[in-house]
């Protein structure tokens, strides 16, 4: 399965929000042969700090593929069949237009001067990009978390090119817990005095990185997952000194970091924001009007068991109000104690439930 890496490069770009770019780089990975009218494209939108690389070999200073067991000839994303394609997002540092970008006009980095963008902006981006690659209808849309998010707004936003949609461990708004996570995020890297309110160079706010990393790998999991895996146990020392550290004290210093060497500080504040605004009625005149919208066509909305992230019940949510809508839309629930990243790591479930769907 050969995969291509390359990029769109749009012009004089306005998004929903306002935001206007003279330039924007669309980074993506295409897997498998496109069809000449791009019918049969099944389109994959990432999480929060992942890449638009599915599957492959790893790559220093990149994220590991991410869905590596679900893409491929045989697999449910079946590039026999199927030209699977993921876009980075905007905002993230794997290539797209970011706050790492330079601004064509003052030559700067774009760093805080970098637009607040949401889940529709992304989409909007992406369906440009589409356009400029002859894509006129895609097969399907996909994704996971910020992922889901931002293929949920594919469907409302562009539903007469956006026949099927999976929405995956997502909702279709963003519920208060989840906005108050990405604050404590946030406020760990921008309280961290090397953030320079945007302006450093190099590693930048390290430890405030790390530390919202931290956060956000405790939401990631759950509580039984960590009591399988860890308990009370020690990594080193003993808890009568303070170099003592539990085993999950060691797994959350890890991934935070992993993450420090991988991402960049301001693309994560602009990313987590991206996902507080995720909000499919907003400005559509509320969830009903945009679910109606995606009326007679397909939905599969996969939540967790244990996600206490966007907990299953908000998956179930948004499939009764587009079923009661009008939308071809049913739930599956991928039983597991992983937690959030269920979708990243119940590969076997996960290609089931995408299967079915897809047939």
């Amino acid at each position: 399965m050969k995969e291509e890496l390359s990029s769109v490069e749009l012009e004089n770009v306005t998004l929903p929000s306002g935001a206007r770019f003279d330039s924007l780089t669309q980074a993506y990975a295409k897997y498998g042969e496109m069809s000449r009218d791009g019918g049969n494209v099944i389109l994959v939108c990432h999480a929060l700090t992942g890449s638009q690389r599915l599957t492959g070999e790893k790559r220093a200073g990149e994220p590991d593929p991410w869905w590596g067991p679900i893409v491929g000839d045989g697999r449910a994303l079946d590039t026999r069949e199927y030209c699977v394609i993921c876009f980075n997002n905007l905002g993230s540092p794997y290539g797209s237009t970011s706050p790492l970008s330079i601004n064509p006009a003052d030559g700067r980095r774009w760093a805080m001067r970098f637009p607040i963008l949401s889940p529709r902006d992304a989409a909007f981006a992406q369906r440009a990009a589409l356009d400029a690659m002859g894509v006129k209808e895609i097969y399907a849309v996909a994704g996971g978390s910020l992922g889901g998010m931002i293929a949920l707004e594919h469907a409302a936003s562009f539903p007469d090119k956006t026949p099927r949609c999976a929405l995956i461990a997502a909702p279709d708004r963003l519920y208060p817990q989840a906005i108050a996570f990405n604050a404590v995020q946030r406020q760990s890297i921008m309280g961290d005095p090397e953030w320079k309110n945007g302006d450093y160079e190099g590693a930048g706010p390290a430890n405030g990185l790390a530390a919202a990393r931290m956060l956000a790998m405790i939401t990631y999991r759950s509580e039984q997952s960590f009591t399988n895996r860890y308990m009370r146990e020690m990594a080193r020392g003993t808890t009568s000194d303070w170099s003592g550290e539990f085993q999950v004290e060691s797994y959350l210093h890890h991934h935070g970091e992993a993450i420090v060497k991988r991402f960049d500080a301001n693309c994560y504040l602009y990313l987590t924001r991206m996902m507080d605004l995720h909000d499919i009625g907003a400005g559509r005149g509320g969830l009903d009007v945009a679910w109606k919208s995606y009326a007679g066509r397909r939905l599969l909305g996969l939540g967790v068991s244990s996600d206490m992230l966007f907990p299953n019940w908000q998956v179930e949510e948004a499939v009764r109000a587009a079923a009661k809508n009008g939308v071809r839309a049913y739930y599956e629930e991928i039983e597991s104690e992983n937690g959030h990243d269920s979708f990243l790591i119940d590969f076997d479930q996960v290609d089931d439930y995408l299967r079915s769907f897809l047939r």
